[in-house]
């Protein structure tokens, strides 16, 4: 399994998921897609699918200019997403139905609150595992409630926290420094988050499942500390107080 990240807009990040054994390959929210589509013809890949996270236009807006751009292959593309509104749409999926890039086995997990339909993508070649989770977690923070409640976020968060701690989380905005900052408020002696923010490159993809559980606070809305901040001892309304402040940080 081979994931490049392709910047797009201002600070979104697109991806090219690569199965090196059969050549196939899937690209996450291609919102501006030529250099995408350029490395694809270059590389001789062959695209099957289109997994696309939610249906902001800065993550599904580029739909149908990535199938115009592949030209007669189009008709073999399959548009993979949660809500029906979706540009381009072919393929609505469910929560846990599994879908294939050559030998890569992709999980839809169904992850509302950011939107609806919003969907996280988790990738695995057998040996390594990744998930892009688009609008719903960031490194070291998560999407806003526009379409959702506390509960769904909560809800949508600890099943990326059930994941294996080892699996790589690439998401779907460069966010990390204010989220880092706004994390430092609410656990200003957290160490593994000054270690964070002393290693912070200009590009921070990809976490791990396991990091974001050390030192993202929307991930610890279980901890005595997150807690205190918030001063909410449930992990809901703590979520939605944390979601709170954050807006206004």
């Amino acid at each position: 399994m081979k994931i490049r990240h392709f910047n797009a807009l201002e600070d979104n990040y697109m991806y090219l998921i690569t199965d090196d054994k059969t050549t196939e390959c899937a690209v996450v929210d291609p919102a501006e897609p030529d250099e995408l589509v350029k490395t694809i013809k270059k590389e001789g890949l062959k695209l099957t699918t289109i997994l696309t996270t939610h249906h902001h236009y800065d993550h599904a807006g580029g739909n149908n200019k990535m199938l115009e751009l592949m030209g007669a292959e189009k008709d073999q593309i399959k548009v993979v997403g949660g809500d029906k509104s979706l540009q381009a749409l072919t393929h609505p999926v469910k929560d846990n139905e599994k879908l294939r890039i050559g030998e890569l086995e992709v999980t839809c997990l169904s992850t509302p609150c950011h939107t609806a339909g919003h969907v996280c993508y988790v990738v695995t070649d057998g040996k390594e595992q990744a998930v892009f989770t688009g609008d719903t977690l960031f490194i070291g923070g998560c999407g806003k409630f526009f379409e959702g409640t506390a509960a769904q976020m909560q809800s949508s968060l600890q099943k990326l926290a059930s994941l294996d701690p080892k699996t790589l989380v690439y998401c779907g905005h460069e966010y990390t420094k204010k989220n880092l900052e706004f994390a430092a408020t609410v656990e200003p002696d957290n160490q593994d988050l000054k270690s964070k923010q002393s290693s912070l490159k200009s590009v921070t993809i990809p976490s791990t499942i396991g990091d974001e559980l050390k030192f993202n606070p929307f991930m610890r809305t279980n901890q005595a500390s997150v807690q205190a901040f918030t001063g909410k001892n449930d992990p809901i309304e703590c979520m939605a107080e944390l979601r709170e402040r954050k807006n206004k940080f």
